[in-house]
């Protein structure tokens, strides 16, 4: 019957770090060396080199003079390159940079960026004066611009191309050599077990060679053993893993420096979008971008739809965001339509238009003092609460007086779906669906501030060269209409009518050029950690020889990459399915004076089944 043994105390233990395994190695009993190359990692990490980190030990004894001196310090140099070179190689210093490049990009996630938002950076800025100041020589207000986080980005880059290249040459050496030969003791092992059989030695090796070769072993008959070896994909998946790392970087590094980003606002049954620089209400982009890259296509908001829970504790969540839109790629594109909803973006001409928020602009017709139409149209209104109750400015820069001077008109004012109440602070809804509109305006006359050339938000109203219409009794001028209703400005300055409600959409068109590469490289590296974790290389040595009596000695050994309770059990399965083959034979009789034999010698196999049991 076969058996098995596990003895880890009398065994190397090969794994994957350079220093670990050298350190085995080291402290292995002499009588271990027996083992040779068949003892040697399992791994394709580099033995690291000796060698003092101290000033003078590389450059040896100085000789006299200036030559010497040169000499002297062109290998003290070349020393420390190399010892730089294996710290920023090795694969702790490699997850250490790891793990500092993960922390590094906690404060891009907690402390607002300049790349995303810099109204957000103004506003903390504005609240914390004593930070602010020390966050920004520190570069937390642009993480992933800044030059620490782009040194460990580099460091990394660079460790992982120097660990993964000598790895990757050592592999293709083990894939192109063949098993080591079978070590001189076998008992040694931490999986073994042997027989006695009368098949001959011959019969057995053949037996063994064809069995491991249908296990998908790679073995060979050397030294009248079989040595065979399996397990190859976890090295495999240990370089997919670090290339993968290689490849997300890269990717990283191309999003970043070729991506463009823009937010556009569309009014449903408005004119759309083209994508223009022109036409973005912000945009961003990375370094090498230009904006002659864009891709060329367009699009229109031809309905937006929105409901919400009405009742229960979650009244007013929403529950669907549809905006169905029709999209053409390239300037004469034929038309098609689809809809877009939350997390399921319009993939169009390599860019994807995500759906980003949604409110509504009050459709009004302003008429000035001679009774002309000074302006018409939908006013986008923002949203300043999950009630969509809303403020914004309608800007009405030509207008005439009841006179025909020339003049400018504009309205502050707030809107609310559902009419809630009014503040002090303005009107509240109810509900962020239409069910009780109302607008809510107050009056300016005077110069809006566009003339001049200015930029100004078209959201905020400069009312400080303008003067407030006033009541007959001196008291500010300012209404509540419904759809329909028309204000009349005092004095015959003209009327506005709220003549109904558009929802509006906005939409952030993104081209990160680097998002595939970023997708291949994770699937990669799970699949790769994976292979690392879960597949064991092994090593496995069937030794058949002629005994004293004419029946053949059985020997069968395994060494693994680490320990593992595995590596017995297949052991005990291979020498099951090789008794098939090889069936035991009887053991022999004791010596009549009852000494033992030596347990080494494999002329004695008897006793060497019984150490190896013990």
């Amino acid at each position: 019957m076969a058996t098995t043994d596990t003895d880890s105390a009398a065994t190397p233990a090969p794994d994957g770090d350079a220093t670990d395994d050298g350190a085995a190695r080291a402290a292995a009993p002499a009588e271990d060396s027996d083992l040779g190359a068949a003892g040697s990692q399992l791994s394709t990490a580099p033995a690291e080199e000796s060698g003092q980190a101290v000033p003078g030990s590389f450059g040896g004894v100085r000789r006299p003079g200036a030559l010497g001196a040169a000499q002297w310090f062109g290998r003290e140099v070349l020393g420390w390159f190399r010892w730089f070179w294996r710290q920023l190689t090795s694969m702790r210093v490699a997850l250490l940079l790891l793990l500092l490049l993960s922390l590094g990009a906690i404060p891009g996630s907690l402390i607002p960026q300049n790349s995303v938002d810099e109204f957000k950076v103004a506003e903390f800025k504005a609240k914390h004066e004593t930070l602010a100041p020390i966050y920004e020589q520190l570069g937390l207000f642009q993480v992933y611009g800044s030059v620490w986080f782009s040194a460990i980005y580099i460091l990394l880059f660079i460790s992982l191309i120097g660990c993964i290249v000598p790895r990757s040459w050592q592999f293709v050496g083990q894939l192109r050599g063949r098993p080591p030969a079978a070590p001189r003791r076998l008992t040694r092992l931490p999986a073994y077990t042997t027989w006695r059989t009368e098949a001959t030695p011959d019969e057995v090796l053949a037996a063994a060679q064809k069995i491991v070769k249908r296990r998908r072993f790679r073995a060979h008959v050397t030294d009248g053993a079989v040595a065979a070896e399996k397990g190859y994909l976890r090295e495999l998946g240990n370089l997919v893993f670090h290339i993968a790392l290689i490849v997300m970087l890269v990717a990283f590094a191309v999003g970043q420096l070729w991506k463009s980003e823009g937010g556009k606002l569309i009014v449903a049954g408005e004119p759309g979008f083209a994508n223009t620089i022109s036409q973005y209400d912000d945009f961003k982009s990375g370094t090498f971008f230009d904006v002659d890259d864009l891709d060329p296509f367009s699009f229109r908001l031809d309905r937006f739809t929105a409901s919400y829970e009405k009742s229960g504790p979650q009244r007013g969540t929403a529950r669907e965001y549809q905006a169905d839109v029709t999209y053409a790629v390239g300037a004469d594109g034929e038309e098609r339509k689809t809809t877009v909803e939350v997390n399921e973006p319009l993939d169009i001409a390599g860019s994807k238009v995500f759906l980003l928020g949604n409110g509504y602009a009050p459709v009004v017709t302003v008429k000035d003092g001679q009774g002309e139409i000074a302006f018409k149209g939908a006013v986008p209104f923002l949203p300043q609460d999950s009630n969509l109750t809303s403020s914004g400015v309608i800007k009405v820069p030509d207008y005439r007086d009841k006179n025909g001077k020339k003049d400018q008109l504009g309205f502050q004012g707030y809107f609310v779906p559902t009419f809630g109440g009014a503040t002090e602070r303005g009107m509240i809804s109810q509900f962020p669906a239409l069910d009780y509109p109302v607008l809510f305006l107050t009056a300016y006359h005077g110069s809006l501030g566009i003339d001049g050339g200015t930029p100004q938000n078209v959201y905020q109203l400069d009312n400080k060269r303008m003067k407030q219409f006033k009541e007959p009794d001196g008291s500010p001028f300012k209404a509540p209409l419904r759809p329909g209703e028309t204000m009349k400005l005092p004095n015959g300055a003209g009327t506005l009518t709220f003549d109904g409600i558009k929802p509006w959409a906005t939409f952030q068109v993104s081209h990160q050029p680097g998002n595939s590469g970023a997708l291949v490289g994770a699937v990669a590296a799970l699949v790769g950690l994976a292979a690392s974790l879960f597949i064991q290389r092994r090593r496995v040595w069937v030794r058949a020889t002629a005994g004293a009596d004419g029946v053949t000695v059985v020997e069968m050994a395994g060494l693994g990459r680490s320990e593992s309770l595995k590596l017995p059990e297949e052991l005990a399965d291979l020498a099951v399915a090789l008794q098939a083959d090889a069936p035991p034979a009887p053991e022999p009789d004791p010596d009549p004076d009852g000494s033992a034999p030596d347990a080494d010698d494999p002329a004695e196999p008897a006793d060497a089944a019984e150490g190896a049991r013990a």
